[in-house]
């Protein structure tokens, strides 16, 4: 077994399940045991340590590999450290199988973790080390739930001219991603006795016509609208619905959550107009409220800028892509540091119950991060 992939099945091991998922004191919570991992790594390589504190007991890890000369350009790299809960205890349990690694975090994003301090940990041990570029591997925290870690990150004074941020992109680069908006809306009715339901005004069934209307008419304007060239079309799902509270019983209230993925351009208060603009065509009326405390913005850089086009370049790829769903590359983005999204694998192996990761796939990010890195001066 390689070292990159021996670093994965370790990290494997220590569960690093992120605490909003998990009940209060649950062993399996928190970062840090995988924070404090790495940084005896980070340490052993010659790399320079510190924390950045999120949360109690919950921090980032920032391992620096300065230039021997003076810094010209700093180029991050921002896997994170969390993961999402088991299906079953035997994810913490490593397994290698035909070529795959299996567990917990084996895609999501610990084979980016692996393969991007292997990466740094080999420059520093070796003649390639940059002359001015400073390379820093920042493990994040949060990412799985409310992006806490590469908040802060943003908010601090670190500063980058690229950021590179590990998820599983098919050893692709990534320059653009969509948005996340969680809406809650609610329609309000009148109770009354079940066997009298015309004396009353039954909140669920105001409900069933937004949801149709969403789920159709809204859906379809969205397909027709205007189209990203790397990401398609805006979409809307209504996720959960909840009204009523016994079957005689006209219900007074109902509530659905709407997943709305947005494009680069659009903002969280155009998509609340768009919505109310085709309940109001239909006569329907709902208020509004956010789901989600922190915005979560799409996403897209600059494929021009003179480090993207390295990156490319070093790896072979002509275009960049996009992707679908979110990650910490547009909270790194939104605070001044250009981004791309990349890594080993597929995102639709994330999250799984046989969670896996090619360990081809493993290696090659590794070499492919060094021979990026290395051309550095």
């Amino acid at each position: 077994m390689s070292d990159t992939a021996k670093l994965l099945s370790e990290l494997i091991a220590l569960p690093s399940v992120n605490p909003a998922f998990l009940p209060a004191g649950d062993v399996r919570a928190g970062e840090q045991r995988v924070a404090d991992f790495l940084a005896v790594i980070a340490a052993r390589a010659g790399l320079d340590v510190e924390f950045q504190e999120v949360a109690r007991g919950r921090a980032n890890l920032i391992a620096r590999l300065r230039p021997q000369g003076r810094i010209s350009r700093t180029i991050l790299l921002a896997p994170h450290l969390d993961t999402v809960p088991p299906v079953s205890e035997d994810q913490f349990v490593p397994r290698k199988k035909g070529g795959r690694m299996y567990g917990r975090g084996a895609c999501d994003t610990k084979g980016s973790i692996a393969a991007m301090l292997s990466a740094v940990s080999v420059l520093a041990k070796s003649k390639q080390r940059p002359s001015e570029t400073e390379i820093i591997f920042a493990g994040l925290v949060d990412e799985e739930n409310a992006q806490a870690g590469s908040r802060a990150l943003a908010a601090g004074k670190l500063k980058a001219n690229l950021a590179i941020v590990g998820e599983p992109t098919n050893l692709k680069v990534v320059t653009a991603h969509k948005g996340n908006i969680w809406l809650q809306l609610e329609t309000r009715g009148k109770s009354a006795h079940g066997s009298r339901p015309e004396t009353g005004d039954n909140a669920v069934h105001s409900m069933a016509r937004i949801v149709d209307l969403l789920e159709t008419k809204y859906a379809a304007y969205l397909r027709k609208r205007h189209r990203h060239p790397l990401l398609g079309q805006a979409t809307v799902n209504v996720g959960t619905i909840c009204g009523g509270t016994q079957p005689n019983i006209v219900p007074d209230s109902c509530v659905i959550t709407v997943d709305r993925r947005t494009l680069p351009g659009e903002t969280e208060n155009g998509v609340k107009r768009e919505i109310a603009d085709f309940l109001a065509h239909e006569n329907l009326r709902a208020t509004f409220r956010t789901a989600r405390t922190a915005p979560c913005l799409p996403m897209e850089t600059d494929a021009s800028l003179p480090l993207v086009q390295q990156f490319l370049r070093s790896i072979g790829q002509r275009k960049p892509v996009g992707v679908h769903y979110f990650c910490d590359a547009a909270i790194l983005a939104e605070g001044g540091i250009p981004s791309v999204v990349f890594g080993p694998d597929d995102i639709s192996q994330a999250h799984t119950a046989d969670e896996w990761i090619s360990l081809r796939s493993l290696e090659r990010a590794k070499e492919m991060l060094v021979g990026f890195l290395s051309s550095q001066s």
